[in-house]
Parts: structure tokens; C-alpha cells; sequence
């Protein structure tokens, strides 16, 4: 009978590990290297990136913290987050989103999100708007107040400028960032 006891438990574990939803993994693999983008050490004891949607610039010594991080967003779309937490009142977010569509290989929704691509593409070229790098807001569930976002066109990009931000932070040197 103690025999059974002690092998309820760890079968109990086994079955919710099998019957779990596979997560999606925190730590995606590095991209392929952007051409769009330049890091450059400087002197001063700033990180800064200048962006599409903007330019940031933090002192070193006023980073309190660094993350980065991927979740699912209302079932639909993974986003890739870094976030820089300061001694200020302000906290920055840069992140890149990828429709779940996209993340599932050989599925057919990757070609309707294609096609939703090409038609943001062409409403941005007539209205003169860069959409794919504004940022996503649902009001009022998004509106952050003392929130900095900017929002960056593919993953390789989001890669570079955490490279750059960790290294900066790291050593203590600053470094500038530009992405096109």
C-alpha cells in the first residue's frame, strides 16, 4: 500500500506534463544579422537608439534593470518584448510582433498573413504612414501611462538592440544604436 502511495504522485506530475500546453519558448534563437542596423561604442555614459518611431537615450547608471521576454497576445500574436526599467519615471518597451499564423510552419495561414501584409503595405505607400512600426495600442486596455514604445519591424532588429543595450549596460560604455 506504500508502495502505491509513493508512485501516485509522481504519475499524477507525469500526466499534467503530458496534458500541459507546450509554452512558447522565453528565449527565441538569434536572427540572421539586419543590414538596416549600426551599433557604435561612444564615449558617453549613454545607450541610445535611434529608430523609425523615435529616438531613446538612457544614462547607464540610471538602468535599473533589463528583460526581455515573449508572450501571447489575445491568442493571436507572439510578441517579443525588452524592456529597460529606470530610476525615472519612465519605462521604455521595444518590441516585434509575429502573428501566431506565422510561428506554425506549413500552415496556410501564413499565406493570409502575407497577403494582410501586402495590403498594410500598400495602404502605408498611398498614406505615407511607416505602419510596421507604429506602435499597437487597444484603447484603454493598452494605454500605459509613463509607458516609452516603439515598435521594431523584425526580429533581428529587436536581437541587435538587445545585444547592444546588455553590452552597454555590462561594461559600462555607452554605445548607439541605429536601425533604419
Amino acid at each position: 500500500m506504500h508502495q502505491q502511495r509513493r508512485l501516485i504522485i509522481p504519475l499524477a506530475m507525469a500526466g499534467l506534463f503530458a496534458t500541459a500546453t507546450p509554452a512558447i519558448p522565453q528565449n527565441p534563437p538569434p536572427s540572421a544579422p539586419d543590414e538596416s542596423v549600426t551599433d557604435t561604442a561612444t564615449r558617453n555614459p549613454f545607450w541610445q537608439a535611434s529608430l523609425s518611431g523615435g529616438h531613446y537615450m538612457v544614462r547607464l547608471d540610471r538602468i535599473a534593470s533589463i528583460s526581455r521576454h515573449r508572450y501571447l497576445l489575445d491568442g493571436a500574436v507572439i510578441v517579443d518584448e525588452i524592456t529597460i526599467d529606470t530610476n525615472g519615471q519612465a519605462l521604455a518597451r521595444f518590441y516585434h510582433l509575429t502573428p501566431v499564423s506565422e510561428a506554425i510552419p506549413g500552415n496556410s495561414g501564413a499565406r493570409i498573413a502575407e497577403r494582410g501584409r501586402e495590403l498594410i503595405d500598400g495602404a502605408a505607400r498611398r498614406t505615407g504612414t511607416d505602419v510596421h512600426n507604429m506602435v499597437v495600442k487597444k484603447y484603454p486596455e493598452t494605454t500605459h501611462a509613463r509607458t516609452i514604445e516603439y515598435r521594431l519591424d523584425t526580429a533581428a532588429q529587436l536581437d541587435s538592440l538587445y545585444q547592444s543595450l546588455r553590452t552597454a549596460w555590462e561594461s559600462g560604455r555607452g554605445r548607439e544604436l541605429n536601425i533604419e
